[in-house]
């Protein structure tokens, strides 16, 4: 039997690797982590398995695991190059197509040395993710919930979730305050981007939640729900087509309209949101529009409650003077200067002759005083 050192056994695998495993092969697998150092890109690649036999049940649900490193030399290009077809960075949980070349280190092991990435097959998988969140919320009868809340005719108290002295919450507060109405913004921060956007959102909003009045049956303490994200790259907005994300939001028993600078396409809480806009700006633009045109339809309101008012106090001084003038076509007064007179009996007005007998007393009222007659 042969006797070989670690080190030989290892330069022997290595060259075992080389010269059957040369060049580079395109590799489909899911990122399962990832960090960078001194502008190299370490990553962890990972395949779930996909069966379901009993015989894999006590198993690892990992198929299969390997390091890759994207050294600094091509790191920058290749991710320049991903973010710009898909809009996102890389990030866990995202399947890729990478080609890389098998490298074997006698103290490191085996790893992959990425050289190239495909975004089409990542932009297909986000795609295809996308269409079964859209598929679960609509079969959870969830993706038009938000669309069933009135919004109140006047939206001045507004819950805002947003990233902490963000550009876009900055100029979405600027507006506001500087418009003729009265809004009343409380902020709610949130990472606004990245694998641990979803979560921080969903926070905020149980944050709301919890605000006076939302737990009771009194008024709720807020008109609607802004979020908005503004000031930064297009890049790690995946967060936003999350499932768990978009289902809260969607059974939200407040409005929610977003503004969170999608550029390429809508997310999946666009289309759960009872507004979708594309920017902060466009946020407070809606917004104010809105107060505005609620004002200008109650100012309207009130001229036509106004000129209401108004014929209806002309109608009925109209009918006060055909009343006055009835009453005076009716005074006694008047009757008595036309020559007439009143004939009473025992105080009683007499209306027949057959209701007088000779000797009786009675009393003619004139225009100028009355008289004692005996018949």
């Amino acid at each position: 039997m042969t006797t070989l050192t670690l080190t030989e056994l290892c330069s022997l695998i290595g060259e075992v690797l080389d010269n059957s495993l040369s060049g580079s092969f395109w590799v489909k697998a899911e990122i399962s982590s990832l960090s960078s150092k001194g502008g190299h890109l370490y990553i962890e690649l990972v395949e779930s398995r996909k069966t379901k036999d009993c015989d894999y049940v006590a198993q690892s649900p990992i198929a299969a695991k390997m390091r890759a490193t994207c050294w600094s030399g091509t790191q920058e290009m290749l991710m320049a190059y991903f973010e710009s077809e898909t809009g996102q960075r890389l990030q866990p949980g995202m399947a890729v197509l990478v080609e890389a070349e098998i490298q074997y280190h006698p103290v490191y092991g085996l790893s992959l040395s990425i050289v190239g990435i495909d975004p089409s097959y990542t932009l297909g998988d986000i795609a295809q993710q996308r269409q079964k969140t859209i598929a679960q919320l609509q079969k959870d009868g969830l993706l038009d919930a938000q669309q069933l809340l009135p919004l109140p005719t006047l939206i001045r108290k507004i819950a805002v979730i947003s990233s902490a002295n963000a550009a876009g919450y900055e100029d979405f507060k600027h507006q506001l305050e500087h418009s003729p109405f009265a809004f009343q913004l409380m902020p709610f921060f949130a990472t606004m981007q990245g694998e641990h956007a979803a979560k921080s959102i969903i926070a905020a909003l149980e944050e709301i939640s919890q605000e006076p009045g939302q737990t009771c049956n009194s008024q709720q303490p807020f008109d609607c729900i802004a979020i908005i994200r503004g000031g930064g790259a297009t890049t790690d907005l995946s967060c936003f087509d999350n499932y768990e994300l978009c289902a809260v939001c969607a059974q939200f028993e407040i409005p929610i309209i977003t503004g969170i600078g999608h550029t390429r396409d809508i997310s999946v809480l666009d289309l759960v949101a009872h507004q979708a806009l594309k920017t902060p700006t466009a946020v407070a633009e809606w917004l104010i529009h809105r107060m505005d045109d609620q004002m200008s339809r109650i100012n309207d309101l009130i001229v036509r409650l106004q000129r209401t008012r108004e014929r209806q106090i002309l109608i009925r001084q109209h009918r006060i003077e055909m009343l006055e003038q009835r009453l005076k076509a009716c005074n006694p007064e008047r009757i008595y200067k036309m020559g007439y007179s009143l004939l009473t009996k025992n105080g009683k007005v007499v209306r027949s002759v057959n209701e007088l007998e000779t000797g009786d007393i009675v009393v003619t009222h004139l225009a100028d005083g009355h008289r004692e007659l005996k018949v």
